[in-house]
Parts: C-alpha cells; structure tokens; sequence
C-alpha cells in the first residue's frame, strides 16, 4: 500500500471500531474489548509505519474534491509533513493505553460498550485533525471530539457533578467554537482556499487581507479548545469524569488540537504582530495562574488538570515566538508523562479508597501499596518539573530557548517583547510547576494519609499500561539529535542560559515545598488534630475530644479533614484561598454573563406570559362571550321567540313614529 492510503486507515479503523462495538455491543459482548483495543492498535501501528514512510522529509500531499461548493472548494485532503506523523504516533499511542487500561479499570461499569465506542470514535476525530489538510475536513474532526467529550465526561451522568461538567465542557468549548468557525469563513475567504497549504502560501505572500482579526477570531478558538486564558475554566471540572477520559482529552487529543492547529497555520498568526503578542500574554497568564492553582487544589485530579493547562501554556508560548518545532516537541514529551500521570492517578485514587473525592488529604503512605503507580508517577513528575534527563527537561527547555531568542531580537517571526513575556512566565511557571508537582508527590506518598482498606494488587493491565508511558517519559528527550528533521530541521538541543536557568528553578521550588511540608508536619503534630491524625486510636483525652467534635462538626469526618501538614498553604499564604477557587473566575463569569442572561430570560418569560398572553386569552375571550350571549338568546323557547320579536316591533313602531315627529317638525 502506498503511504496515503495506510494515512487513510489510521482514522478510519478506529472509526469503525466505533461503529462495530456500538452495533454488537449487547448482541456479543465477548467482542467489545477486542473491537476497543484492536482497531486502535492497529492504528497506531499503521501511524507508525506512515511516519517511517515520511521520515521527516518533504511533506505528503494527496486531495480529492468531495463536492462542487461554489467559488471555495472542499477536498478531503491529506497532509502528511513530520509535525502531523509525529502527533499522530502519539495519538495511536496513548489511545491504546487508554483503551487497555479501561479494561481493567471499568471492568465491572455497565455502560463500558458505549464508553469503549465513544473512546475509539474520539481518537478517529483526533486523527482527522492531525492528518487533515483543509481546514473543512478539520473542522469535522474538531467537532466530533467536542461531542465526545461531552458524553465521556458525563460518563457517571447519574451524579449532578459529572451532568454538570460536561454542559460546561461543552457551552465554553462552543463560546469559542463561534468565532473560530468565523475565522476560518473569513481565512478562505481571503485565501481563495480550505487547503492548509494554499493558506499558508496566502499567509507568506502577503494573500491575507485581515490577518489581525482574523488570527484574533480563531485564536478564541484555540483558547476554548486547549483551554487557554479565559476560555481554561471547563477543564478541571471536567474531571468528573472517569480517569482514563482525562489522560485521553488531556494528554493527547482535545486539548492538544488547538495548539497543533496554531502550529499547522503559525504563518497566518505571524502575518500579525498584535495577534501574537495576544498569544504570549495570553500564555503567560494560563502559565503562571494554573501553576497557583494546582499549589492550591486538594484533589489529585484537579492539580493535574491545572498542570494541564499551565503546559499547554508552555506550548502556547513556544507558537507565540514563533517555534512551532518546540511546541510540538512539548506536545509529544507532554503527551506521554501526562497520559502517564493521570492513569497513575486512576490506581492511587483506587488504592486510597477515596472514590470520586480523590481528595491529597485523604491519601499519605501509598507506596508500598501500589509500588508500580509509585515509581512510575515519580517518573512522570519528575518529567513534569523538567528535571535532566527526563523528557520534559529537554522539552520545555526548548521552550524557554526560543522565548530567548526572540527576546533578543534574534526573530524574524515575532516581536521582542512576545519573548520576554514568555520567557519569565516559562521560568516562573517551572517554579510553580516543580513546586506542586513536589508537593503532590509528598500528599500521595509521604503524608499522613487515611487508613483506607486494601483493595488488592491493580490488574496487570493497568500497570502494564504504566510501564509502557513510563519509557517515552524517560527516554524520549534524548532522541532529539535524531528527530530534527521532523522539526524543521531545528535540533533542539538545551541550551546552557535556559537549561541552568529552568533546572535552577525547578530544584529551588522542589526544595522550598519539601522544607515547607517538613515545617508544617513538625507543626501538625503538636497540634490537637494532628496528634488525632497521627495516633487514630486516640488517648480518650477531653483536648482530644473537643477536637475531633470541631473537626466533625465542620468535615463530617476526621480523614475528610484538610491535611494540616499541607505545604501549599504555607507558601501561598493569603493567596491560598483565592488559588484554591481558581480566583473565582467562574463567580466572575457567572456575574457577568449568567446572571444577566438568567435575568433576560425571565424578563422574557414575564413579558411573554403576563403582557403577550393577554392579548392571547383576551382574543380568545371576545368570542366565547360573544358566543355565551348568542346562546342564550337561542334557546328554542317559541315563547321567547315571539316576546323579543314582539318588543322588537314595538321597538321599531316607537322608532318609526318618533323619526316621523322630528321629520314633520323640520
């Protein structure tokens, strides 16, 4: 087969993976797992061999047109250039994890047929997006994840939280999803294409006319999608749903679309100056204020969520100084030790017996309970803190040396000052970003924890699946000498300013949170509650007893509890509850649009009961009493009858006479 048409098969298997569970579900349920795992792999492997076929040399092209659609034409078109196999791999790769893992995972769920189904559907519109070469044929795919991630992450849609999260994934996704699709209307129609090469010719040569409104329109897009600044509030609610959907939308597809978008049309971005210092500061803000956030959260998920966003931010910065060889190579590193954080997450959460509150308090001395989710999520945050030799190490310096460059005006693509706001973000970013990813590390495995019951050994398969993400966190920084010519040839070797700078960083925020947790553990335990924690069996002391009943009386419960020995208390301070809320702003969203819409809407509702319904009933009133008097002069009476025909002649003869007065008078 030729590479185009193994490039046609990697969406399309798991398409019809898809298809095949949904039809033979409950017909033959033996076949379920086979029809989520196998498709799936057999796409990753077939991205595998696309991306040895291409081999990062000049880019594949392949189109067909669908349908006459006037002046702009739609073709569904492939683009195969070293970004798109590239993502792709990791595409297949995590999809395949994930789908292996839920085995074991929600082997007891009852709706896994529709959730497997919904899972490999998502990966299809997922690799749509990455090979698609129109822009049309990548707005399908686009929208195709925007509905699946509704449905996954409403999977528990018996719990308000999880209906919840999922109508708000979906109304901020779509809030950006409008002007993005203006955008793109705008785009070929300045381009004179949908084809993302044609476009992008247009962008070098000068072909667009509104480069800044038009990067604007699609860049609210982007932040919807990749939950970027302010569009990033649906993502830690989305946690709702189950584990494996969030290390699927997280790390490899959803999310990442808006950023290989920008990365895919980076030259209709660079036509405009403004747009891509929107793009930085709009960056720095998502970096620097997730990596708050997650110090503050207590739920493992959420910190992960929030640490979601701040590298997404990093990937956001990279496209705003124009090097989308670095953000692609943060996309991948972050792919994996992502992926590899969140289904980790899924067997401490599991081990803890915490449920669905997946609360860091609750947790502390896990990791001789589950030694595989212990090392390997040691793995992935070191990766996550950007730690040597780890692959975020190599990654997100990549990062910060191109914010470098453009800050000392050593860019053709964008401004100087884009560079500088990224890179002292970047820098404080890694601060934050080794800080909660330190003090994660310390909650789950070395805090106080509760007395959880023992679940039992994790399935294989869902350890396994750890291992395997475990080696690209590890190992897949050091293949950047060998994979420079899927970056636009760039090596994207560390730097030594940028390397010294982040790794400097990075251990002084590992080392004040560890010093802190230290502190205020020393401090916990003289206190009455921390006495309480540390010896459960208590001493029957009345300090003791008074204790435990104002703990219950605010908690519920001791193990519900926040941990006294958290460290992100002490270092954020005052700012604490502000970081914790993610600085209220959905309060502030819900104050500025929801309010005032709830408010319209019931004003509409008033006129239209108190003020256009009258009219209504007052229209349909005239008749029925026009009708009640009618009826009741007709009431078959002959007597009645011939009385009012009677006093109408009298009435006619009076009528008559007094007519005939006033005329002989005149």
């Amino acid at each position: 087969m030729t590479t185009t048409t193994l490039a046609v098969l990697v969406p399309l298997l798991p398409f019809l993976g898809a298809a095949a569970g949904l039809l033979l579900g409950r017909r033959a349920p033996g076949f379920v797992r086979p029809l989520a795992v196998l498709p799936t792999f057999a796409a990753f492997v077939l991205a595998v061999v696309v991306a040895v076929d291409q081999g990062g040399g000049k880019a594949i092209d392949a189109a067909t047109r669908l349908t006459p659609t006037g002046s702009v034409p739609i073709e569904l078109a492939l683009h195969l250039d070293g970004f798109a196999v590239l993502v792709a791999v990791l595409v297949g790769l995590v999809a395949t994890c994930v789908q292996l893992y839920s085995t074991g995972y929600l082997r007891d769920d009852p709706r896994y047929t529709s959730y497997a189904a919904l899972v490999s559907l998502f990966t299809s519109a997922m690799l749509l997006v990455v090979y698609s070469g129109d822009l049309m044929v990548l707005l399908v795919g686009w929208e195709i994840m925007g509905i699946c991630s509704y449905f996954l992450v409403g999977h528990y849609w018996e719990t308000p939280e999880a209906r919840a999260a999922s109508l708000k994934a979906f109304l901020v996704t779509k809030l950006g999803d409008v002007p993005f699709l203006i955008g793109l209307f705008a785009l070929a129609t300045d381009a004179g294409t949908f084809r993302i090469t044609g476009v992008v010719q247009a962008a070098l040569t000068g072909g667009i006319d509104h480069p800044t409104l038009i990067a604007l329109l699609l860049l609210a897009g982007v932040a919807g999608k990749s939950a970027q600044f302010p569009l990033h509030t649906w993502l830690p609610d989305a946690m709702a749903g189950p584990t494996p959907v969030s290390a699927l939308i997280h790390a490899a597809t959803m999310v990442a679309a808006g950023i290989y978008f920008v990365a895919r049309l980076l030259p209709v971005f660079a036509a405009s100056a403004a747009a891509m210092t929107v793009l930085a500061v709009m960056a720095a803000i998502t970096m620097v204020g997730s990596g708050l956030a997650a110090l503050a959260q207590d739920d493992i998920k959420r910190v992960l969520a929030y640490s979601t966003i701040g590298q997404l931010g990093y990937l956001s910065g990279a496209l705003a100084v124009g090097d989308r060889g670095a953000a692609v190579f943060h996309l991948l590193s972050h792919g994996a030790f992502k992926a590899l954080l969140f289904l980790a997450a899924g067997v401490v959460i599991h081990a803890a017996g915490t449920n669905s509150l997946t609360a860091m308090s609750r947790m502390g001395g896990l990791a001789k309970r589950v030694p595989d989710a212990f090392w390997t999520m040691t793995v992935a945050l070191l990766a996550l803190a950007a730690i040597p030799p780890f692959a975020g190490f190599f990654s997100k310096e990549a990062v910060l040396s191109a914010a470098e460059h453009t800050a000392l005006g050593e860019s053709q693509v964008a401004p100087s000052g884009a560079g500088w706001v990224v890179l002292i973000a970047g820098l404080l970013a890694a601060l934050l970003t080794a800080a909660y990813a330190t003090r994660l590390w310390l909650l789950a495995f070395r805090s106080r924890g509760a007395e959880a019951p023992d679940h039992g050994r994790q399935p294989f398969v869902m350890n396994a699946v750890l291992w395997v993400l475990a080696i690209p966190s590890i190992g897949f920084g050091l293949t950047t000498g060998y994979l420079g010519d899927w970056f636009d040839g760039r090596a994207l070797t560390p730097a030594v300013t940028t390397a010294v700078l982040s790794t400097g960083v990075a251990l002084v925020g590992g080392l004040v949170t560890y010093a802190a947790w230290r502190h205020t553990s020393a401090l916990a335990a003289r206190t009455p509650m921390g006495a309480v924690a540390a010896h459960p069996e208590g001493d029957g002391s009345l300090v003791e007893e008074e204790a435990i009943a104002s703990h219950t009386a605010v908690y519920g419960d001791i193990a519900s509890a926040p941990d006294p020995a958290d460290p992100g208390r002490l270092l954020l301070g005052p700012l604490h509850r502000h970081a914790a809320t993610g600085f209220h702003l959905d309060a502030v969203y819900s104050a500025l649009f929801v309010r005032p819409v709830l408010a319209a809407a019931g004003l509409v509702r008033f006129l239209d009961r108190e003020v256009v319904e009258t009219y209504v009933r007052a229209a349909g009133a005239g008749p029925q009493w026009l009708g009640r008097a009618v009826r009741r002069a007709q009431n078959g009476n002959v007597q009645s009858y011939l009385s009012a025909l009677l006093a109408g002649s009298l009435v006619l003869a009076a009528a008559v006479v007094v007519l005939a007065n006033v005329t002989a008078g005149s």
